[in-house]
C-alpha cells in the first residue's frame, strides 16, 4: 500500500521511521519531510497547509493513507476534504479538532462532560477589564492561554499578578499570538509532575499508547519560557498501570463519548497533556494528533504495526485489542537554536549526524532542518531530536547513551536541557526493584 505522511518536523521524521517498518507498505511519501525524512522516504514538494495540492496528490497517486502530523492542517479541515473525495485519512475533522484549536471549547467541553482539569474562566478581547479584575481575585501562580494555535508557545504560567496581567496586555492588546489571543483562558496552576498520554481512537473505542513525559520549559529543573517540547521521556512512571487506566476511565473514554455525542467523532490520535496531581490525574490540554517530541521517544517502544492501527482508526473499526510494546525506555533530547523560543538564527552548518547516528540504538530525528549548498543546515528553532532506546532495566545507562550522542552534534548556537529523563530516572529509583523488573 502507499502512504502519504504530511508535515516536515521530528513528529513525522519518527512516523515515517516506523511507518517504513510495515510490511504492508509498498511505498512512502512525505509532504514535505526534512533531509532526515529524505533518507527513508519520498518528499514531495507541498506544502502542509495545501490541501487541495495534498488531495490532488494523493488521488493522482492513488495513496490508501494519509498520516496528518501538524494540528493546523486538521484543524484547517484536511480530513473533512480528504473524505468528500473518498480519500482515506488519519486524522480527526475540523469539528474534532476543535478541541486543540480552541482552548475554551476545550475547556468548556471538560466541564460539560465532568473531565478533571483547572478551575477556569473565558474571556473575549472585549473582556479586559473582567480578565484583569478574575486574575486580581484568584492566587498565584495561575496559567494564562491563548485561545487559539500558537505552536505550542500560548500558555504562560505566571507567578505573580503582575506578571498575569502584563500577558493579558500582551494577548489582548498588543496581539503577542495575533488573532489566536483574541480570547484567552485564565485558570488555577496544577500542582504536580506532568504527563502525556496519547490514544488511538475510531471515534468510540481507543487505545492508548505507552505514556511520555515532555519537558516544556527551555531551561534545565523546568525554568525559563514554555517551548514546544525540549525533550521526552517514555515510558512515564508517574504513569503506572493503575493510573493508566484510572486516566483512560476518567479522561479519555469521557472524551471520546462527549465528542461523539456531540456529532464531531474523534478518529485519529488523540493527546491528552495531564498533571498528575495529589487529587489524581487532571487535563492541561487536548491536542488532536501526536505529541512533539513525545513522539520520538513513543514510536520506538511500539512493537505492533502501526500502519494496522491507523487504518483502522481511519475506518472506524479499531479491534480493541492492547498494544504490544517493548520492555523499554526511551529518551529524547532536543538539540534547539541559540535563542528559541525568542527570535533565533538559521542556517547554521550541523556537524556531527553521522557520529551520533553510530551511536548503538540510537535514532537521530531531524525537526529543523534543510538542506543547503549539499550540506544540512538548521532551518528553525528545534532542530533535533536525539533519541536513545534501552532496557527498562538499565535506563541510565540510556540517559547517558543520548548525551553521548548529543554531544557530538555541533552547530553555531545549538542548545539542549542538560536535565531531559532525569525526573523519570529518580522516580524509578524510588521504586522498589521487584516492580521495576
Amino acid at each position: 500500500m502507499k502512504i502519504l505522511v504530511i508535515g516536515g518536523g521530528g513528529r513525522e521524521h519518527a512516523l515515517v521511521w516506523k511507518i517504513r517498518q510495515s510490511p504492508l507498505v509498498t511505498k512512502l511519501y512525505c509532504a514535505p519531510g526534512n533531509p532526515g525524512i529524505g533518507e527513508i522516504a519520498h518528499r514531495v514538494d507541498i506544502a502542509a497547509l495545501d490541501i487541495e495540492g495534498l488531495a490532488k496528490f494523493a488521488r493522482l497517486q492513488k495513496i490508501d493513507l494519509t498520516v496528518v502530523g501538524p494540528e493546523q492542517p486538521l484543524v484547517a479541515g484536511i480530513a473533512d476534504a480528504f473524505e468528500t473525495l473518498g480519500l482515506p485519512i488519519f486524522g480527526p475533522t475540523a469539528l474534532a479538532a476543535r478541541i486543540e484549536g480552541s482552548k475554551v471549547f476545550a475547556k468548556k467541553f471538560m466541564q460539560k462532560f465532568g473531565i478533571p482539569t483547572a478551575e477556569f474562566r473565558c474571556f473575549g478581547s472585549d473582556q479586559k477589564f473582567e480578565a484583569a479584575r478574575y486574575i486580581s481575585e484568584i492566587p498565584a501562580p495561575l496559567v494564562i492561554k491563548a485561545d487559539g494555535l500558537a505552536s505550542g508557545k500560548g500558555v504562560t504560567v505566571c507567578d505573580t499578578h503582575e506578571e498575569a496581567l502584563e500577558m493579558l496586555d500582551s494577548m489582548i492588546d498588543k496581539h503577542l499570538f495575533g488573532a489566536a489571543g483574541s480570547n484567552v483562558v485564565i485558570e488555577e496552576c496544577l500542582v504536580g509532575e506532568e504527563a502525556s498520554v496519547l490514544a488511538i481512537s475510531d471515534g468510540m473505542e481507543c487505545v492508548l499508547l505507552p505514556p511520555a513525559q515532555d519537558h516544556k520549559r527551555v531551561l534545565d529543573n523546568d525554568q525559563g519560557k514554555n517551548t514546544g517540547g525540549m525533550g521526552a521521556f517514555a515510558p512515564a512512571p508517574i504513569v503506572d498501570e493503575e493510573m493508566l487506566e484510572r486516566i483512560r476511565r476518567e479522561i479519555l473514554v469521557p472524551a471520546i463519548l462527549g465528542m461523539r455525542e456531540e456529532h464531531r467523532p474523534f478518529r485519529g490520535c488523540l493527546y491528552a497533556g495531564l498533571m498528575i496531581t495529589e487529587t489524581g490525574p487532571k487535563v492541561i490540554e487536548f491536542n488532536c494528533r501526536f505529541g512533539d517530541p513525545e513522539t520520538q521517544a513513543i514510536v520506538p517502544l511500539i512493537e505492533d504495526d502501526l500502519v494496522e492501527l491507523m487504518m483502522e482508526s481511519a475506518a472506524g473499526r479499531i479491534s480493541g485489542r492492547a498494544l504490544k510494546t517493548k520492555p523499554a525506555v526511551a529518551v529524547c533530547v532536543v538539540l534547539a537554536s541559540g535563542g528559541y523560543p525568542d527570535p533565533y538564527e538559521t542556517g547554521m552548518p550541523i556537524m556531527g549526524l553521522d557520529q551520533a547516528a553510530s551511536e548503538s540504538d540510537v535514532l537521530i530525528f531531524h525537526a529543523g532542518t534543510q538542506n543547503s549548498k549539499g550540506q544540512v543546515v538548521t532551518a528553525g528553532g528545534r532542530v533535533l531530536g536525539v533519541t536513545a532506546v534501552g532496557s527498562d532495566r538499565a535506563p541510565e545507562q540510556t540517559l547517558d547513551r543520548a548525551y553521548r550522542a548529543v554531544r557530538k552534534i555541533t552547530f553555531d548556537g545549538a542548545y539542549y536541557r542538560s536535565d531531559i529523563g532525569r525526573k523519570a530516572l529518580d522516580r524509578l529509583k524510588q521504586i522498589p526493584k521487584q516492580e521495576v523488573e
